[in-house]
C-alpha cells in the first residue's frame, strides 16, 4: 500500500511536522522546491517532504520559502536553522531517525493521490 500523496499549506501544519520539516531543510527551503501540475492544471511550486504515514507537497514560491525562513526566530540572519533548535528537535524526534526530504516525483501524482485541503482559500 503506497503512502497518500497531500497537498498543504505551509501555516495550515500541525507544529510537529513544521518541526520535522525544519530538521529536514535546516538550510532554508527556497532551494528544494519542486514544480508540479495540481488537479486544476495550474503549475505550482512546493516543497517536498516524507513522513512515515505521508507524502506532502507543501505549497509556496521561492519568495514565500525565503519569508517564512526569514520570519522563523529558529533560522539565524543567513537562513540556517540555530544549532540549539536542530538538537531540540532531532531530540525530540529521535525515534524518527528516517526522516527526510520527500523524493517524489511529481508526474507520478495523479487526482486520486492527492487530498487537497477542504479549508484552503
Amino acid at each position: 500500500m503506497s503512502k497518500p500523496r497531500v497537498i498543504k499549506n505551509y501555516e495550515k501544519l500541525d507544529d510537529a511536522v513544521l518541526e520535522q520539516i525544519k530538521l529536514s531543510y535546516p538550510e532554508g527551503f527556497s532551494g528544494n522546491l519542486i514544480r508540479f501540475t495540481d488537479v486544476n492544471g495550474r503549475l505550482t511550486s512546493a516543497l517536498p517532504f516524507e513522513t512515515e504515514e505521508k507524502y506532502y507537497l507543501i505549497r509556496m514560491t521561492k519568495t514565500e520559502a525565503l519569508q517564512i525562513i526569514d520570519d522563523d526566530d529558529d533560522y539565524d540572519d543567513d537562513g540556517n536553522l540555530h544549532d540549539n533548535v536542530r538538537d531540540e528537535y532531532a531530540d525530540k524526534y529521535d525515534d524518527d531517525d528516517d526522516i527526510e526530504a520527500a523524493d517524489i516525483d511529481p508526474d507520478e501524482l495523479s487526482d486520486e493521490d492527492v487530498s487537497v485541503d477542504e479549508d484552503e482559500d
